[in-house]
């Protein structure tokens, strides 16, 4: 039996190596068309690559899915997180968990998850074509014909496509040709542009834990908060602009946010716990009050903007002073104008349609023979791990080809 694998990233390795562990007797090829293999594996978390999240329950892992959960809903059980650490550590590459519960290589080095994977790749005979670009696929009743566009074709009798995403719509036409839909692709992970907003000076700053909320809508997440020489980033921004992606491309990146930098649950929970560390800290001065997650030069500047003199103390603060401080921290407003993607780390939403794909094996419903594993279907994650799960889990199930 011929395998061929179109892709050679996180996903298309797992599936090549998957392929040929459950049928030892297959010939399996990853094609790829660039020169470099493993690249988003490469760059992911800073180059120490965020194999996984911490979360071992399926119900609670596919709410950090914006699209694909009921999809992975019934992949995971084949293959989740626990699957992913027992199959990394039983390869020599034990994984480590850190405090938000991402978890990396206990090595910090992303080439410890390459070099694992090369090195399985090496052991169960599996080829690699570097260059080898498919410019077209041939269905035919009882296989599949490559079309490189040099006149010699290749015929195989399964094809697992994990060709991942593509920034535009036309990076899917191979596929629409075969009778496959498509979902629009747009940009998943992205921080928010404020060019307008003098925040950005404070570039650096984190609060702790913010909860932040696209007005106009029902679109909220919380997590700590990077503010950057654009704008925002952090967390908190990544997960609102992937469960926003679709709602915010419509709106051209043009909308308002409102940050509660303290992730309080109202202001009638926050103001008993103030106004008695006010009372606490009665003749110190404001400007040096310590509000926990909010780093100093940030305090600085809300009361910039309040225009409340920093110097002035606690006892003197009028009740209009503190409504407005308290209202800061609660109700900030920003307009967003714009955004930057990671290019290295590039997320889209879209690609093939789920309804179209068995979630149980990853086979085509549209063509025979044709299975496909990680982002070229319209699966996304949030930022912390569940994308590469996601390659796990579908390369791994796309390649029992059954």
């Amino acid at each position: 039996m011929k395998v061929a694998i179109i892709g050679g990233g996180a996903a298309g390795f797992f599936a090549a190596i998957s392929a040929k562990e459950h049928h030892p007797e297959a010939q399996v090829t990853i094609f790829e068309k660039s020169t470099k293999l493993l690249s988003k594996v490469k760059v992911s978390g800073g180059g120490r690559c965020n194999v996984t999240h911490a979360c071992f329950d399926i119900h609670e892992l596919i709410k950090f899915y914006p699209r694909g959960d009921r999809f992975l809903k019934k992949a995971f059980p084949k293959f989740n997180t626990n699957d992913t650490v027992k199959w990394f550590e039983e390869r020599g590459v034990e994984l480590k968990t850190e405090q938000d519960n991402r978890m990396f290589p206990v090595s910090d080095s992303s080439q410890s998850i390459i070099d694992c994977l090369l090195k399985e790749t090496e052991r169960l005979g599996i080829k690699i074509k570097l260059q080898s670009a498919i410019k077209a696929l041939h269905v035919n009743e009882k296989d599949i014909e490559l079309d490189f566009g040099t006149g010699n074709g290749l015929f195989v009798d399964k094809l697992i496509v994990a060709s991942g995403g593509s920034p535009k719509l036309e990076g899917f036409n191979w596929l629409k040709e075969l009778g496959h839909s498509i979902e629009t692709p747009v940009p998943s992970l992205f921080t928010f542009n404020m060019p307008s907003e003098s925040i950005k000076e404070l570039m650096g700053a984190v609060a702790a834990d913010a909860k932040v909320r696209i007005q106009g809508t029902k679109l909220m997440a919380n997590g700590p908060l990077l503010i950057t020489h654009w704008g925002m980033s952090g967390p908190a921004i990544l997960k609102l602009s992937a469960f926003g992606a679709r709602l915010l491309a419509e709106q051209n990146y043009d909308f308002k946010i409102q940050v509660n930098w303290i992730n309080a649950n109202s202001e009638e929970e926050f103001r008993p716990t103030f106004l008695s560390m006010l009372e606490e800290n009665r003749k110190m001065k404001i400007g040096n009050i310590k509000i926990e997650g909010i780093p100093k030069r940030l305090w600085s500047f809300f009361l910039d903007k309040l225009e409340i003199n920093p110097d002035l103390v606690c006892l003197d603060l009028s009740k209009k002073k503190i409504n407005r401080i308290i209202n800061i921290l609660l109700n900030d407003e920003y307009s967003v104008k714009g955004k930057t993607i990671f290019k290295e780390e590039f997320v889209t939403c879209g690609g093939v349609s789920l309804g179209e794909i068995n979630p149980y094996n990853m086979q085509s419903r549209v063509v025979p023979h044709l299975y496909f594993s990680g982002e070229v279907m319209d699966i996304d994650g949030v930022t912390g791990g569940f994308n590469f799960q996601n390659a796990w889990t579908t390369g791994f199930i796309a390649g029992g080809l059954q």
